[in-house]
C-alpha cells in the first residue's frame, strides 16, 4: 500500500451557542471588533479596549440568548447574533439595570453611544423582520467563509417565512460580505462625526424548487 492520503478536516458545523459558552463568544466578538471604526469612535484607543468590548458583548449576548439565537461553530471563533420579529429593541428595563456597566464601558463617550443608539432606533426597519445586531469572526478565522455560514441558518428561516433581514454594517468590508448574501443598503447614517453605518435590508429570497 502507498502512503495514506491526508484527510482534509471537515468544515465546522454551525450550531446554536449555549449560555455556558458566553465567555468564549464575548472574547471572540471583542477580537472581531477590535479594529472596527465605529467602536473605535465609541470607545477610543487604549490597552483596555479589548476588555471593554468584551464587557459590552457580554450584555448583548445575554439579551440575544434570552430572546433570539447566537449562531456559532464548535471552535467558537465567531458569532452571529439574531433576534426574531418583535424583539429587536433593547428593553428599557435592561438598559436601566445595566446603566452602570454601560457607563464603565463607554465612560466619557457614553453620550455618543446613547445618541447613536437613539438615531439607529429611529431609522430601524419597521414591520416583521429578523435582526442581526452583531456578526463577528476572530481575525485568525476570517477569510474562510465562516461569517456567511454563521448567518445562513437565520437567512434560510427568513426565506421560509417570507420575511426580510436587517442589520447595520460598520465597515466597507462587512458591507461587501452582506451584499453577497443579498443585503442592500437603504441608508447611510453618520451621527455627529461618527464613521458611516450602512443600514441594510435583505428581502426574502425565493425558495429553491425541486
Amino acid at each position: 500500500m502507498g502512503p495514506e492520503t491526508p484527510t482534509v478536516p471537515d468544515v465546522e458545523a454551525v450550531r446554536a451557542g449555549q449560555p455556558h459558552e458566553s465567555g468564549s463568544l464575548q472574547t471572540a466578538l471583542g477580537a472581531a471588533f477590535l479594529d472596527d471604526p465605529v467602536f473605535g469612535w465609541l470607545i477610543g484607543a487604549g490597552s483596555r479596549r479589548q476588555a471593554r468590548l468584551e464587557r459590552f458583548f457580554a450584555l448583548q449576548i445575554a439579551h440575544v440568548l434570552a430572546d433570539g439565537c447566537v449562531w456559532t461553530s464548535d471552535g467558537l471563533q465567531g458569532a452571529a447574533l439574531c433576534l426574531p420579529p418583535g424583539h429587536w429593541r433593547l428593553p428599557p428595563r435592561s438598559t436601566i439595570a445595566n446603566g452602570r456597566r454601560y457607563t464603565g464601558i463607554f465612560r466619557g463617550r457614553l453620550p455618543r453611544a446613547v445618541g447613536l443608539l437613539t438615531a439607529l432606533e429611529r431609522r430601524h426597519l419597521r414591520g416583521p423582520h429578523y435582526y442581526f445586531p452583531y456578526i463577528g469572526v476572530t481575525p485568525d478565522a476570517q477569510g474562510r467563509g465562516l461569517g456567511s455560514r454563521l448567518m445562513r441558518p437565520a437567512l434560510d428561516r427568513c426565506d421560509r417565512e417570507g420575511l426580510p433581514a436587517y442589520l447595520e454594517a460598520s465597515s466597507e468590508r462587512n458591507a461587501a460580505l452582506y451584499e453577497r448574501l443579498g443585503f442592500r443598503c437603504v441608508e447611510v447614517l453618520r451621527f455627529v462625526g461618527s464613521p458611516p453605518l450602512k443600514l441594510m435590508v435583505r428581502p426574502p429570497q425565493p425558495l429553491p424548487t425541486h
